[in-house]
């Protein structure tokens, strides 16, 4: 095997010269700072030979996309509390519109709907009738087919004094609102005066305890 020659002591380099080339390296060091480092890194070119080698225009873009990232850091952290606001205020929301959905359905579910077909022949007469509370509402609606008839509407309270909210005769049909101004009975009263029998088509719905025939 080959075996290189080992240099003699003259041909290594002496204390002066390694001296200088620390030196020499040291040098170049510093005016690789000044002139390259500083420039290219931090836009800082005390020589302005970065500007010259467009070296101090990249360390501007640095510096600014570096300030870019700080301000979006520290806008992140500051939306933080809000997006927790936000969740909270979210949550809020969902319960009280659940809240307000079940008692929507409670509601719904107090409120009655009927419909119902009656039948009268020439003369013959009919009254249904509902149980109401005062204040209680009911929206109605009936027609008839076949021809016109007379009727009542009117409520009964339990000391039996019936009190009438509108009449008419000859009426095909007729809606609105009853209001129960009483705690008792509420509905209607048709007779038929026509010649043919006739079919009374009627639909309730609102806040009434049951509807039937008296």
């Amino acid at each position: 095997m080959y075996n290189s020659d080992i240099p003699s002591r003259a041909e290594l380099p002496s204390t002066a010269q390694l001296i200088k080339s620390t030196i020499i390296a040291f040098v170049v060091a510093i005016v690789l700072l000044f002139t390259v480092v500083l420039p290219a890194e931090h836009a800082i070119d005390p020589t302005g030979i970065g500007r010259m080698l467009k070296l101090t225009e990249m360390g501007e873009i640095k510096k600014q996309l570096a300030a870019e990232a700080e301000a979006d850091r520290i806008k992140d952290q500051q939306s933080q509390p809000e997006k927790k606001s936000s969740l909270g205020t979210t949550i809020a929301s969902w319960i009280i519109g659940s809240a307000q959905a079940q008692e929507l359905k409670i509601a719904q579910a107090a409120a009655r709907s009927e419909e119902l077909t009656i039948s009268l022949k020439p003369g013959e007469g009919a009254e249904y009738k509902m149980t109401m509370k005062k204040g209680a509402k009911v929206n109605y609606g009936w027609e008839v087919t076949g021809g016109k008839v007379n009727y009542d509407m009117h409520g009964t309270p339990w000391s039996k004094i019936e009190t009438s909210y509108k009449k008419d005769r000859g009426v095909a049909g007729d809606t609105g609102v009853l209001e129960a101004k009483f705690d008792g009975t509420h509905g209607w009263f048709w007779r038929n005066r026509d010649k043919e029998t006739v079919t009374i088509k009627l639909k309730v719905n609102g806040d009434y305890t049951d509807l039937k025939k008296m």
